[in-house]
């Protein structure tokens, strides 16, 4: 049955259908805005597991067809996830697990496909929507719908859903998901916006929201297709009692981080729990499993009940305290900068490295040719970071999103290519974890880019906050950790400079968090952004103003853009053979700016002096010290520099008239000329020129002054 609603997002008509595609997924949604589309599914197994969490997956695809293109690479076709098709599956993810009824088990899974790309209208909010549109419409007990949109600041105006183009000089670029009530997920870069102004884009951003929402459910209500049951797990109330009686003020005692240490208090809640399982028979595998859940549940209980009554963290921290903070440079003496950065008990190690051009990352996206990123940060967790022990693979999910939003925070504070146009690459080794590694990161990398000579327009710091709300009750926590993580309602993660944000992200786990309370976390988010900001300026307030010995050093020329061609060569022999020769790399711009980075003056020197003479232009006017190369009858031909000739006709050998040039010349002599003319490709020169010139400077002699 074919269903469609439309309603007018930013200016454009946004359309979702039903029924005309994969019509053999339990729920199927084709999402159109101008000419971007995008169809997600939503399928279900056929029978339930006997798991403890929600088996999600969520897999978004960017086919190059899509855009009118064919794959580079060997094979022409996709193959593993882009960067950005992970970070957009993440961004699908995120907001809509925690809307699934508790209880739901079954594997349950999600593909996005991008079936047509305008280069106008970024795919990923409608992926989004569509996907939500698909579950809620499904027989899947999906029961609140979300949407999303993306926010910009363009003149000092709020817009939605700018444009791919619009967004490269928006000031703000906030992606927000909601429901009808409530905010669920935010994604952010900005340039140093204010808190407000982020408070401002939220709001506005939620009232958008609304509009799509109210459309899903006009098409779910046309579908009109029955939910199954999500059964609650069995959950024995009067087990619950029985364990916190006998167990609560030990299991309050071992939760206790600020009288025992993270791996000691996990050690004392695992004897506690071995203790409860203890008094069950192994065989009564259903009431063990009954006891877990008690168990689990005291836990949280006794963590929520902390914060709001209490009004106590669990390491006894007031709730706007960060935990101490030490800072080091140049850690590392091979590395152009680097920095260790720790706060309580997470440390992130990074590093980072200048290259050239040729470093630069390849991207390969639907709306762009030949795009270089210049910038890369890469987040590593090992497992020994949290005491594990796992293999170590490349990077997951979960990685790449932390090093995409540290990223995100440092690259606009970046100087610009022309002022500074070294690729540059960040790596965060995270060696110690509890709490935020991604804002740890922000901060390691921003000493670790200072400690490397990059000009930063300003430090940047980054804060994980919290939030626990039940009712009227709320608590807003500063540099979360832990429990604090695992059983808050939010996880709201700021970075910015003292100026103001450039990151934010935000995952919400409830509907009852307000507008009103995000403007307050974000205000004391910024006062611990302040104190981190003034820790890091006491070990390195500023960039330095040399780079280390081991980095590139760029030299700098421009030559004219018709001796592009020359400096390059057939087949690039020539540039090739500077290369070579002298040991640099070179990078040579459309616009005849070229880059000569070397690892030493004397290399540089001599690759600069090989690009001037491939590239010299003559001057009419000017003298030049040439060679005669060959002689005529009617002149001799002269190189004034490496691959330009000039004509020194006859008459212009000598300022007496001459009867054959080999009276004056030979090949092989040295001889100073003066350009009298360039026509084409044709130069004319005057060694008579240069001898009157050189008689007319002469001091006179005693009798010519006497006279």
């Amino acid at each position: 049955m074919f269903e469609q609603v439309s309603l007018e997002v930013g200016g454009r008509k946004l359309t979702l259908e039903t029924g005309k595609m994969a019509r053999q997924a339990h729920g199927a949604v084709v999402a159109r805005y101008g000419d971007t589309l995008v169809l997600a599914t939503a399928c279900m197994d056929s029978k339930a597991t006997d798991k403890d969490f929600l088996p999600l997956t969520v897999d978004y695809r960017e086919y190059t067809y899509s855009a009118g293109k064919i794959p580079g690479g060997f094979f022409k076709r996709e193959g593993r996830p882009s960067e950005r098709e992970i970070l957009t599956s993440r961004l699908i993810d995120r907001p809509l697990r925690p809307l699934f009824p508790e209880g739901w088990s079954t594997e349950t899974q999600i593909v996005a496909m991008v079936l047509s790309a305008d280069s106008e209208n970024d795919p990923d909010v409608i992926g989004l929507t569509a996907s939500s549109a698909a579950l809620y419409i499904s027989k899947i007990p999906f029961a609140d719908p979300i949407a999303c949109v993306r926010v910009g600041l363009l003149d000092g105006k709020l817009v939605v859903n700018p444009t791919v183009a619009e967004q490269k000089t928006s000031l703000l670029n906030i992606i927000v998901a909601g429901s009808e009530e409530a905010i669920v997920m935010v994604e952010s870069g900005a340039q140093e916006v204010s808190e407000d102004t982020v408070a401002d884009a939220l709001e506005f951003g939620h009232a958008e929201v609304r509009k799509i929402v109210a459309s899903i459910r006009e098409l779910g209500r046309r579908v009109n297709q029955p939910k199954l049951a999500a059964t609650p797990p069995a959950f024995d109330e009067a087990l619950y009692q029985q364990i916190s009686q006998q167990f609560g003020e030990r299991l309050r005692d071992a939760l206790d981080t600020a009288k025992h240490p993270k791996s000691e208090s996990y050690g004392l809640v695992d004897v506690v729990k071995k203790e409860i399982l203890a008094t069950i028979p192994e065989e009564d595998e259903e009431k063990r499993k009954l006891a877990y859940r008690a168990f689990e549940r005291l836990r949280e209980r006794i963590f929520r009940d902390d914060m709001l009554i209490r009004r106590r963290r669990p390491d006894a921290r007031a709730f706007d305290q960060i935990r101490q903070i030490t800072c080091e440079v140049s850690m590392l003496p091979r590395v152009h900068g680097s920095a260790l950065f720790t706060r309580g008990e997470t440390q992130a190690l990074a590093s980072a490295t200048l290259g050239t051009k040729e470093d630069m990352q390849r991207l390969d996206l639907l709306f762009e040719q030949d795009t270089f990123k210049r910038f890369m940060l890469h987040y590593n967790f090992p497992p020994f970071s949290v005491g594990e022990v796992k293999f170590l693979r490349g990077p997951g999910r979960r990685e790449i999103g932390h090093g995409a939003l540290a990223e995100r925070a440092l690259a606009n504070l970046l100087p610009s290519k022309d002022d500074f146009p070294y690729a540059v690459r960040v790596v965060s080794d995270i060696l110690e974890s509890n709490g935020s590694s991604s804002m740890a990161t922000v901060c390691g990398g921003s000493l670790a880019l200072m400690d490397a000579g990059v000009p930063l327009k300003s430090p940047c710091a980054g804060i994980a906050m919290g939030l626990v709300v039940e009712g009227d009750k709320y608590a807003i926590l500063t540099d979360i950790a832990g429990a604090e993580d695992h059983y808050g309602d939010m996880d709201f993660k700021v970075a910015g400079t003292r100026q103001g944000i450039t990151a934010l992200q935000m995952d919400i786990k409830v509907s009852g968090v307000s507008i009103a309370m995000m403007r307050e976390a974000l205000a004391q988010a910024r006062k611990a952004r302040l104190q981190i900001l003034d820790n890091m300026d006491q070990t390195l307030a500023a960039h330095r103003s040399e780079m280390s010995v081991y980095a590139p050093r760029l030299h700098m020329l421009t030559i004219p853009t018709d001796k592009i061609r020359d400096l390059i060569g057939p087949g690039g022999k020539k540039i090739r053979g500077i290369i070579e020769a002298t040991g640099v790399k070179i990078d040579v711009m459309d616009d005849g700016k070229v880059h000569v980075f070397a690892g030493d003056g004397k290399s540089a020197e001599a690759a600069l002096k090989m690009i001037r003479d491939v590239t010299a232009t003559a001057e009419i006017g000017k003298t030049y010290l040439g060679t005669v190369v060959r002689i005529a009858e009617f002149g001799a031909f002269v190189e004034i520099f490496p691959g330009t000739d000039g004509l020194l006709h006859i008459s212009e050998i000598a300022e007496q008239r001459i009867r054959a040039v080999r009276d004056e010349l030979k090949e092989g002599d040295q001889v100073l000329v003066k350009v009298l003319a360039i026509e084409g490709n044709k130069v004319r020169l005057s060694r008579k020129a240069v001898l009157r010139d050189q008689r007319g400077a002469q001091p006179k002699s005693e009798a010519e002054a006497a006279g």
